[in-house]
């Protein structure tokens, strides 16, 4: 019996370095990404987006199942790191769409410029990253729901 115990704490250390690792992994990614749609939006479609956001969503929805993995196999409580990646995308997609408004559509309505693509691609992926999130919040109230 000790030796599982052992086993176990061993498992839930690496479990819990592993999860770190995807934590700056989806940081990384999400800051690349937000600057790629910004380099997007100011210079009018000069640079591509790439089309990133699937791959952006993958490393996010990645990191989070990982985090509910945890949530549910520890008894210590985890961070809430995942609500930055939600501020930080509602900040921006907002940010951008007060820039468009004071400019009086300057990045919206310049002839051959495809911002209306980047604010919707920014809306999208908001609304993709707030819909990973409620996900995880359902789980975890699933849990406090199954535990009590």
């Amino acid at each position: 019996m000790r030796n599982n115990n052992i086993e176990f704490k061993k498992i839930r250390r690496i479990e819990s370095k592993i999860n770190r690792n995807l934590y700056i992994i989806c940081g990384v990614v999400t800051i690349v990404t937000m600057v790629m749609l910004c380099l997007e939006f100011f210079t009018c479609g000069f640079f591509s987006m790439v089309r990133i956001e699937f791959f952006y969503l993958g490393v996010l929805i990645i990191y989070s199942l990982h985090k509910e993995f945890l949530r549910w196999f520890e008894e210590n409580k985890i961070e809430h790191q995942g609500e930055y990646f939600v501020y930080a995308w509602i900040g921006l997609t907002t940010l951008l769409f007060i820039i468009n408004f004071l400019t009086n559509g300057r990045f919206y309505y310049v002839l051959g410029c495809d911002t209306a693509g980047t604010l919707k691609d920014a809306s999208l992926v908001t609304i993709e990253v707030l819909g990973v999130f409620i996900s995880t919040r359902l789980f975890k109230m699933l849990k406090i729901f199954l535990v009590k």
